[in-house]
């Protein structure tokens, strides 16, 4: 949240920028990144806008029946109340008329996650006389980044997440060798009892796919089609967790075989994989450097192996996504130049995952996840073992 403290590298970075201000709109709590770097909390009904200059203090504009969601807004700084439409227009143009501000938009829709604000709204802003610039890079560093602490709740629970998996995977293949096989749904609920035993929480619950139904990457398992994971399935797990109370997500995909695999799994599973490895590679090298990168680098290293390998054409995803501060999905930087044109750059404090996947539509679907950090000068990647062969249980 921005504060009397936090205020002073924000408008370091604006000057740097040759910006004039940070303009935060919301409406309705369509911006994320306004609730969490404006502190608003409580009923929020109303369009509001706050201008974070370059020099002096902050002033928020905001209407006038809705004034204790402000109560953490520092009374030193400027608060200007509407009601009227004319008065609202009349404010924000005293705020910005003549000036260059970064607003959460995305040029041509380019970076759908940053792109939060209306064009309605651009188009009353500019209209006051002001020059509007994307906002990419300061809700980068400003939103996005990872405390240490922040670092530690995450490798915790990817240790816990890796080692649940793994057992999973192992329970599931004792029971299809045993004559009882569980089902995608029931694996499922018990991944679910496991998170519970470690203290650790989800929104949604995890995909398990058997054989062909892991070619649809947001296959869900249902009680009402039970799914058998039989000795010579290819099975696939994909499960996200945080701890409680504003923990930092894990996402990871793991890939198994109960019994020996067939060469075709194998094939596309090594595909996967190098594809994988050769996005951490790149990273690890630029970062290892303090030599710029982009989202979109990976994306291309990782998809150059699959294409390579004969299967570019069924890898219909990007490589990665943000895991910001907040947010499984996240508002930083992905690894990704086929879905969206990511050129941000991947400073340290970032996080995202690295999950390519190749998926043949009614025969076979691979994926393989891991998450990744940069911190100074060192990509760090969880889990701590990553999955190296196809898992055979």
């Amino acid at each position: 949240m921005l504060d009397e403290r936090s205020l002073a590298p924000v408008q370091r970075a604006l000057t740097e920028a040759g910006l004039d201000g940070w303009l935060i709109y919301d409406f309705r709590g369509l911006n994320p990144v306004a609730a969490a770097m404006l502190g608003i909390e409580g009923m929020a009904t109303r369009r509001i806008f706050a201008m974070i200059p370059s020099s002096g203090s902050p002033t928020a504009i905001t209407h006038a029946i809705e004034q204790g969601p402000w109560r953490r807004w520092p009374s030193a700084w400027g608060k200007e109340v509407y009601s009227s439409w004319r008065s609202l227009e009349s404010y924000l143009g005293a705020l910005v008329k003549g000036k260059r501000v970064a607003m959460e938009y995305s040029p041509g829709d380019a970076v759908p996650y940053l792109d939060r604000v209306p064009a309605g709204v651009l188009e009353m802003v500019r209209a006051a006389g002001a020059e509007v610039v994307s906002s990419a890079e300061l809700v980068t560093r400003f939103y996005a980044t990872w405390t240490d602490d922040q670092l530690e709740s995450h490798r915790r629970t990817a240790e816990k997440i890796a080692a649940i998996a793994r057992r999973a995977l192992e329970h599931a293949g004792a029971e299809a060798r045993a004559g009882r096989p569980v089902t995608e749904f029931g694996l499922r609920e018990h991944l679910l009892t496991e998170f519970e035993k470690a203290s650790i929480e989800t929104v949604d619950p995890p995909v398990v796919a058997v054989g062909p139904n892991a070619a649809n990457p947001h296959y869900e398992p249902r009680a009402d089609n039970p799914v058998p994971i039989n000795v010579g399935d290819l099975v696939l797990l994909d499960l996200w967790a945080r701890e409680p109370n504003g923990g930092i997500w894990a996402d990871q995909t793991w890939m198994a075989s109960v019994g020996a695999p067939s060469a075709r799994a194998v094939q596309v599973w090594t595909a996967v994989r190098d594809a994988r490895d050769a996005a951490i590679a790149l990273l690890k090298d630029r970062v290892g450097a303090r030599a710029t990168v982009r989202g979109g680098e990976a994306d291309d290293a990782a998809r150059s192996v699959i294409t390579e390998a004969g299967f570019g054409d069924r890898f219909t995803h990007r490589t990665g996504h943000s895991i910001d501060s907040r947010d499984l999905h996240g508002s930083g930087p992905h690894i990704d130049n086929l879905e969206t044109r990511e050129e941000r750059l991947l400073i340290p404090g970032v996080a995202f995952s690295i999950e390519p996947g190749v998926y043949i539509p009614g025969e076979i679907g691979v994926r393989s996840e891991v998450n990744a950090f940069v911190a100074d000068g060192e990509l760090v990647v969880t889990p701590s073992e990553i999955q190296r062969d196809l898992i055979v249980v």
